[in-house]
């Protein structure tokens, strides 16, 4: 099955996200297929702290991928963020 999850990366005290596609059987910050955004929990005001892709999101989605549930969130809150085009 294919996940859409978070690995961590970053320092000690410092944690940064990427919001990439894999195999679930992968472990958690190992080989995925598809970096689809980030999540910074400790941005400061005036740097970006989520970015992801929506139709790539969309995509994975369609075709049977399962977001985690901080997947889920984030996602609900970057479409928030975004202005209705």
């Amino acid at each position: 099955m294919v996940v859409i999850r978070l690995s961590r990366g970053g320092s000690k005290a410092r944690p940064f996200y990427s919001i990439v596609v894999a195999d679930k059987r992968v472990r958690r910050d190992g080989r995925f297929i598809e970096r689809i955004g980030f999540y910074n929990p400790r941005a400061v005001e005036g740097e970006e702290g989520l970015r992801l892709a929506q139709d790539r999101l969309t995509y994975w989605k369609s075709v049977g991928a399962q977001a985690s549930p901080t997947v889920e969130r984030l996602a609900r809150q970057a479409a928030k963020a975004q202005p209705a085009a």
